[in-house]
């Protein structure tokens, strides 16, 4: 069966007080900004991977940028720009400030069958890590015009399909992708776990590959 066409959209956040105004996609771990790690993973799974920004786009990112039709609706905004402005059916929205995405777990949810693919943790649903069908559209119109702006709550009238916490760690054994980066802290967090986990795993691939 061939694979079914998928987009991919960034959403870049709002103002980032916590951190000082700076712009979450644009912060360093590892070498490389976030917006920089996220495009390198998504644009091997989804074509095309563009960004929904309601202010400035991520500083001298190659990447194409939509206007929030919803500004200053939070999230679930968002989510609807994305759907809305997508060529394709399905698109994969990520929220800008998540570090560690992985491309295998990703690739999963995006060939499930259904109007939304989600992931449910232990903190519960993360709508900023799913896959989202053009029938989402107008259930969560609605909900933006009535002003119900949280993003966990599951459109109505919709398939919905859960991937659960046994299905993410089978992807995801570190725990990684959830990791984001909303102030200091989180910030000074996954600069620590990139150096406890995945710079001495690149090391050894590189050793074993020799110069």
């Amino acid at each position: 069966m061939a694979q079914r066409a998928l987009a991919a959209a960034i959403l870049t956040g709002g103002r980032a007080s916590r951190l000082g105004g700076t712009r979450k996609a644009t912060l360093t771990i590892g070498g490389h900004r976030i917006i920089d790690r996220q495009l390198d993973v998504l644009r091997r799974i989804a074509d095309p991977v563009f960004a929904v920004a309601s202010q400035a786009a991520p500083a001298d990112a190659d990447i194409h940028i939509v206007r929030d039709r919803y500004p200053d609706h939070g999230a679930l905004g968002g989510i609807f720009t994305a759907i809305a402005e997508s060529p394709h059916d399905h698109t994969l929205v990520v929220a800008c400030d998540m570090p560690f995405l992985n491309a295998p777990l990703l690739t999963y949810m995006a060939g499930l069958d259904a109007d939304l693919v989600i992931p449910r943790t232990a903190r519960g649903l993360e709508p900023l890590c799913a896959v989202y069908s053009k029938a989402c559209l107008e259930p969560i119109r609605s909900r933006l015009e009535r002003g119900e702006l949280e993003a966990s709550v599951l459109p109505e009238r919709v398939k919905v399909v859960e991937v659960g916490p046994e299905v993410l760690a089978a992807h995801d054994p570190d725990g990684l992708l959830f990791i984001n980066v909303n102030t200091p802290h989180d910030y000074e967090r996954a600069t620590e776990v990139f150096n406890r986990v995945l710079k001495p795993l690149r090391d050894r691939i590189m050793d074993e590959l020799g110069p």
